[in-house]
């Protein structure tokens, strides 16, 4: 049971790691290249999503 709680930490930590990141260079880029920081904004969104994914896998993995 440890072993599920650090995993689901360390994957926690990491989502918001990359949520305050991507917020950060959303605001930075968006006066002087909008495109710039939908595209990072949009990468962002999507190692988020693939976090949350991989956080319900380690869920259901150690569940058992």
């Amino acid at each position: 049971m440890k072993r599920k709680k650090r995993y689901t930490t360390v994957i926690l930590v990491l989502i918001a790691i990359v949520a305050v990141a991507s917020a950060g260079l959303y605001f930075a880029y968006s006066a002087s290249k909008p495109w710039l920081a939908f595209f990072l904004a949009c990468c962002g969104g999507v190692l988020i999503l693939n976090l949350l994914f991989s956080l319900l896998l380690v869920r259901k993995n150690f569940k058992q």
